[in-house]
């Protein structure tokens, strides 16, 4: 017999008690961004200098806090005393930090990047007011960087699982529907589509096999917080994909990841097999009667397998292409069974919103703009990184405050944003709010969340080449206005970057994004113009310079690289 949530609540408050004021306790961030920097070798220094000096701690590793500009992060903390985050941990610096932190109980400024307590300590002011971290609420992110994601207990003390408990014992499934609605939670894959209405297609379906599908494919450049969700607190992840399966009747889920990385997967079969073990995913929830199970399902490296009906051929182990439509998926979807596909980050909000009210979350953002948006930070910016900031704050917040601006002096250029199919935005454009429906307007979109950033120094023309260049060779070439206007386009572009453009050029681009946005069979296609578009209606002069004048305004072109139109000839 599984065991009664208040069982499991139990074992975990004691474990946490054990974790938080019994002994010191090391968090060491080993999520990719952790790794890529020196993670591993830090834990190893850790354990290596506790050992030597006798020191009974904790040391529990944890997902992305956030700054990944500062990785390896290590944060500790001790009972009754200071809790510090400490950013660029070597493996030297962690034998310091043990000697000064946890022997002589002074923490090291030296090293800080702030420390978690309420005030100042020992001089060390408070992560919150980091510039990266002042206007962050963090929702989906809650528990990012502070529990170990291969821990259940850590997530059920900290409210997890809770949510889930509440509905089965005291909400119907309509009711569920009813809290999402209220809190005007939008798709945050890049559609944006109302996730009750979303749901209520599939509840309304009355086949006795129904499925929900977590999308983490995440092939966009500049994108990675489905991963990072995943690779933090995938129990957030997998309490969401339960609660979507009570809302809308289904029994069976699937988290589908993207083949290779490994840090995802890992932690997701992990916690899975831990919530089956304690009895969350099965037969019988806590003592109820409804039972739901769950898997990983694996995608090879295909952008468009990120596509509703494409990930669903992928997990019938079939090539991962469209599907015609209708009939949509909460008709027939997965192995021909109505089907619910929401993305990881949308998910994973909805354990809060059942357990503190759809009107609470609405509460959060702008409009119709809900809650918060999931931020990945790169390019030339001085803080990169993921955040969570609330919708409704501004592109120039983002850029100046949370991100620190462009380093060594630079001025911003533009932004490239929401993936490879999203907008090319002009550093005047700043002042768009982070809304669904705006940066629409403004001929960009919002989508995965993905902020890349370029300075003066970078060529508009030559970036929008780059992505034109992926989403060709990401095309499935299953519909042929994708499949051959991509490479149309891609050949007009490093026609222009070699300077050696036709006088037609612009025009011809422009006939290509119409045709594919009319007959393309998905949004890889339909979309697949946006890149262009929204670099004409910001930079066309810089496009005329390389046209009319052939000079690159920057000094860039023509550029050295090997086409891929090219190489598949």
């Amino acid at each position: 017999m599984a065991p009664s949530f208040e069982h499991i609540s139990d074992r975990a408050a004691r474990k946490w008690q054990t974790l938080t004021q019994d002994r010191p306790w090391i968090r060491v961030g080993t999520a990719l961004c952790g790794k890529a920097a020196g993670a591993d070798e830090v834990v190893s220094a850790l354990e290596q200098e506790l050992e030597r000096r006798d020191i009974d701690a904790s040391i529990s590793e944890v997902g992305c806090l956030g700054p990944c500009f500062a990785e390896p992060l290590v944060d500790v903390s001790t009972p009754g005393g200071a809790r510090v985050v400490y950013g660029g941990v070597t493996p030297e610096a962690a034998a310091e930090i043990v000697s000064s932190h946890l022997v002589e109980g002074r923490p090291l400024a030296g090293y800080a990047l702030g420390s978690l307590d309420d005030g100042e300590s020992n001089g060390i002011p408070r992560l919150s007011d980091h510039p990266m971290m002042k206007l962050q609420r963090r929702i989906a992110l809650r528990n990012a960087g502070h529990l170990d994601p291969c821990d259940i207990d850590q997530y059920v003390a900290n409210d997890g699982y809770a949510a889930l408990r509440r509905a089965l014992t005291g909400m119907t499934p309509d009711e569920v529907r009813q809290e999402v609605a209220k809190s005007g939670l939008r798709g945050r894959g890049g559609a944006a589509f109302p996730t009750a209405t979303k749901w209520n297609f599939l509840a309304g379906s009355k086949d006795p096999v129904k499925y929900i599908l977590a999308n983490c494919e995440e092939g966009d450049p500049g994108a990675f917080n489905d991963k990072g969700i995943l690779e933090s607190d995938p129990h957030s992840l997998i309490e969401g994909m339960i609660l979507a399966g009570y809302a809308t009747g289904a029994s069976m889920g699937y988290v589908f990841i993207r083949h290779g990385h490994n840090g995802p997967i890992d932690r997701t079969w992990r916690a899975i097999e831990q919530a089956r073990e304690s009895g969350v995913l099965g037969r019988s929830i806590f003592g109820s009667t409804f039972s739901f199970n769950l898997e990983v399902s694996l995608t090879g490296d295909s952008y468009v397998a990120g596509e509703e009906t494409a990930l669903m051929e992928s997990i019938e182990g079939k090539r991962a292409m469209p599907r015609y439509r209708p009939p949509f998926p909460a008709q027939v979807g997965l192995f021909g069974k109505p089907t619910n596909i929401n993305n990881v980050k949308t998910l994973a909000y909805v354990p809060q919103i059942v357990l503190n009210g759809g009107d609470w979350f609405a509460a959060i953002g702008r409009e119709r703009s809900a809650g918060t948006a999931i931020l990945c930070l790169s390019g030339s910016l001085a803080y990169t990184g993921m955040a969570e900031v609330p919708m409704g704050v501004t592109l120039r917040e983002v850029v100046e405050q949370v991100a620190g601006g462009t380093p060594n002096g630079k001025k911003l250029k533009l932004l490239q944003t929401g993936g490879p199919l999203g907008g090319v935005l002009s550093s005047e454009a700043l002042d768009i709010p982070l809304d669904f429906d705006a940066m629409s307007q403004a001929g960009a979109i919002l989508g995965s969340g993905g902020i890349i950033a370029a300075d003066e120094d970078s060529c508009v023309v030559d970036l929008t080449r780059a992505l034109i260049a992926f989403c060709q060779y990401e095309s499935c070439g299953k519909c042929f206005p994708c499949r051959s206007g991509m490479t149309h386009l891609l050949e007009a572009l490093e026609r222009i970057c070699r300077l050696e453009s036709r006088p037609e050029d612009l025009t011809l681009m422009e006939e290509i994004g119409r045709n594919m946005q009319a007959g393309s069979l998905c949004g890889h296609g339909q979309l697949g113009f946006n890149p262009v578009s929204s670099a004409l209606r910001h930079f066309r002069g810089e496009f005329e310079r390389h046209l009319v004048d052939r000079t690159c305004p920057v000094g860039t072109c023509p550029t050295p690289w090997s086409s891929p139109t090219s190489s598949r000839r």
